[in-house]
């Protein structure tokens, strides 16, 4: 089925759409700071995302929020990799925004040394500096980075919280992730507030796999892609690549456990802003939510509902869905030809379609 029916023609609005006006903004959930190992300054990194386009980012360091006092050594982006790290965060905000100090250390031949350190911002000191309203927010996030076995890496994403969320730990891959995503829905009950919870590159380290995927069905998001070179999107000749395990775990759950499907989201999983040919740099996934304003909680509600799609570079200028199919209208980009496929269970196509507009009408046998 084939058709070219104009975008404004094929669907009534969604849900979300009657509600009022909502606009398209961009956003990057995963992103790492020298808060955890990432190796630039927090209001360094926002101010790249907000120059280049994005609406929204969540600092999303491992197990901390950027609420507390830290000081690092002046050494330490260098040794990631970023060299002129402290001169450019000088030159971007001014020298009487970034505070160091000296402080007496031991070296390694055990002699007393002055080492100079620097204060990393609070999200709170530097909020103000970074956001504008209606066209760029700052969200606390946290990647709740836990194990199963010792071995098995299982990263929990929380967007929006309010607290620091300690890994939770357990018997094995299913109850690691069960455990953190209870105490992100606790966290998000007692603090009244909406948080989204995804789960980090499946396939780093191997770590969980498209049946767990599927069986937690407590788990309503996940990374289809991670920009980060070492999560091993695209699988090996053992293990499936992150495309099809979202086939497998969505067949499973719709036809054998009765769950609602997974959703995918796109992230950088950033960690270094300075160089080149570096393995995890900003700007390569990212979601756009469809929401009536720029606030926390109403990104962080439309992604709830599934107001929102993932993107490693299409644009959509036009996306409607409901029980009468789906349509979308693709921005063009320079000479970019285009395909939509749309994709069932098992990994199945379903239609084909080239050009700018695309529209799939199910036919109930899918």
């Amino acid at each position: 089925m084939r058709v070219a029916l104009g975008v404004a023609l094929c669907l009534a609005p969604t849900l979300s759409a009657q509600q009022g006006a909502p606009r398209w903004f961009k956003g990057n959930l995963h992103t790492h700071s020298l808060w955890s190992d990432g190796n630039d300054f927090p209001e360094m990194i926002a101010d790249w995302y907000a120059r280049h386009g994005y609406n929204f980012l969540a600092l999303s360091d491992h197990n901390v929020l950027s609420n507390t006092v830290r000081w690092i050594d002046v050494e330490l982006p260098k040794r990631r990799g970023g060299a002129q790290a402290l001169e450019r965060y000088r030159a971007r905000f001014g020298t009487d925004w970034v505070e160091t100090r000296e402080r007496e250390a031991v070296n390694k031949e055990k002699k007393q040394v002055k080492r100079t350190e620097v204060r990393l911002k609070r999200l709170d000191e530097f909020r103000s500096l970074v956001e504008t309203p209606g066209e760029f927010l700052m969200i606390q996030a946290e990647e709740i980075t836990d194990s199963a076995h010792g071995r098995l890496p299982v990263h929990i994403n929380a967007t929006n919280v309010g607290e620091r969320i300690k890994p939770q730990h357990g018997k094995g891959v299913q109850d690691v992730m069960r455990r953190n995503l209870r105490a992100v829905a606790a966290q998000a009950e007692r603090l009244q507030r909406t948080i989204v919870a995804h789960l980090n590159h499946p396939n780093y380290g191997w770590g969980v796999t498209a049946e767990d995927l599927a069986h937690v069905v407590e788990e309503q998001f996940f990374e289809v892609f991670n920009g980060h070179r070492g999560t091993r999107h695209l699988g090996d000749k053992l293990h499936a690549s992150v495309e099809r395990m979202w086939d497998i775990a969505n067949t499973l759950r719709l036809s054998v456990l009765n769950a609602p499907p997974l959703f995918g989201i796109a992230t950088d999983d950033s960690h270094h802003y300075h160089g080149k040919n570096l393995t995890s740099t900003p700007g390569r996934g990212w979601i756009m939510v469809q929401a009536t304003e720029l606030s926390a909680a109403a990104i962080t509600e439309a992604v709830t509902r599934g107001d929102f799609y993932a993107s490693t570079g299409v644009t959509l200028a036009e996306l409607e869905h409901g029980p009468e199919g789906i349509c979308l209208a693709i921005t063009q980009d320079r000479d970019a030809l285009y395909t939509t496929r749309f994709v069932g269970p098992d990994g199945i196509t379903l239609d084909e379609v080239f050009g700018l507009d695309a529209v799939y009408r199910p036919r109930g046998d899918e």
